[in-house]
């Protein structure tokens, strides 16, 4: 058993040593979770990630996880307990029934407006300045995105931006407690917002699923679903972002050519998230019985951490993983989306996000430069996302 990487601070600032070390140790292996004796699997190659995504016998159910197990905390069950964390057929039945209200078409539906909130942003920017882009650009706007569709009023969505920030704020635990609830409460009157004047908003068709047939999707359900499309609707999208712009800075040559041929950008969205994974380790995972992955045998108990940020650079399934070559052929192989049945279902979303942003600011800001060294940067401390806490540039 190696010591735990994820109490290290050199973990958080670059995790892809860490990564590279444990893969060569196996691809699945057992790590301790801190300084108790509770330990868990991780998954760092990139078979056994994909087998894990998509195996039957390992559960995402965490309540019968955490049944009976002593806690301090007093997280909402609005987002204790969503989709995420459900195991077939109550996985089957909440992922068919938010397809059915978020479908591609309604994000493509996004993309003149993502546009033209872009524009927006960076025309206020002043040549010369400088500005840190996550919080300018990465954050707000991925928030303003999500919002629209769920038909968040403007008025509410810095509220919204800080609590779900907060959730996400590492160790601190009554910090992400006391925003579960601020925001499943703001949510739970907003649905009864939207059911008491419906609207064309994402949200309104998911209270209209509700209320057609309340057998389908109950009201816990509803209010479940809706924190987990607004929190997970914007998070891994500004950490995208960032990722994706701090790697074309550090690697000029690649920069040039989106560049050179702007239309490349939709291309080159597959290895900017192989390259720098916005989530780096998946959400949780449990095995209730013995079960063998990847040749190795998982304890009955244990937890599972599957890292997409470790497999993508798996160099038994990425020829040279650490470099950035925005003509890789096999790069929309990565698994930065998930895989299997748990997949991100607003991938197309995040996806269209990215690549305006990316193409707006190759048209409006094109010398952009890092504004600091990148050993300099600041990182989140979140085990599951992989972002910058800032990024400051200099147009």
């Amino acid at each position: 058993m190696v010591s735990s990487p994820f109490t290290d601070p050199a973990f958080l600032a670059d995790r892809y040593p860490t990564y590279a070390a444990l893969r060569a140790t196996s691809p699945v292996l057992q790590v301790p979770l801190g300084s108790g004796a509770t330990a868990a699997t991780v998954v760092t190659g990139y078979d056994a990630a994909r087998q894990a995504f998509t195996a039957p016998v390992l559960s995402k159910d965490t309540e019968a996880y955490f049944a009976g197990r002593p806690s301090d905390r007093s997280l909402h069950p609005a987002v204790a307990r969503t989709m995420l964390s459900v195991d077939p057929p109550e996985h089957t039945r909440l992922r068919r029934l938010v397809t059915r209200a978020f479908t591609p078409a309604r994000a493509a539906d996004l993309r003149p407006y993502i546009r033209s909130l872009a524009e927006q942003i960076i025309g206020l920017w002043e040549p010369g300045s400088e500005v840190d882009l996550v919080e300018e650009l990465a954050g707000p706007l991925p928030v303003a995105v999500i919002c629209q569709l769920l038909g968040v009023p403007p008025v509410d969505r810095t509220s919204v931006r800080s609590w779900s920030t907060a959730l996400f704020a590492s160790g601190d635990h009554q910090r992400i407690d006391d925003a579960s609830h601020a925001l499943a409460t703001y949510m739970a009157e907003l649905i009864g917002s939207k059911r008491a004047c419906p609207d064309h908003s994402l949200l309104s068709d998911l209270t209209a699923v509700h209320d057609d047939d309340a057998g389908r999707l109950s009201e816990d359900e509803l209010l479940s679903l809706a924190v987990l499309l607004l929190v997970a609707g914007h998070e891994t999208t500004t950490a995208a972002i960032g990722n994706a712009v701090l790697a074309l800075l550090q690697h000029p040559a690649e920069l040039e050519r989106l560049r050179a041929s702007p239309r490349r950008i939709r291309g080159a969205l597959d290895e900017l998230l192989r390259y720098d994974s916005p989530v780096s380790i998946a959400t949780w995972r449990w095995a209730p019985d013995e079960v063998d992955l990847d040749g190795t045998a998982v304890p009955a108990g244990s937890p599972v951490f599957v890292c997409p940020g470790s497999a993508n650079r798996d160099p038994s399934r990425f020829a040279d993983p650490d470099r950035l070559d925005l003509g890789r052929a096999d790069a929309s192989a990565h698994l930065a989306f998930g895989h299997g049945i748990h997949r991100c279902l607003g991938a197309p979303l995040a996806r269209a996000e990215i690549e305006i942003v990316l193409g707006v600011l190759l048209e409006h800001a094109p010398n952009l430069q890092l504004a600091i060294p990148s050993d300099q940067l600041v990182w989140r401390r979140s085990r599951l996302v992989r972002g910058l806490e800032a990024l400051p540039v200099q147009l």
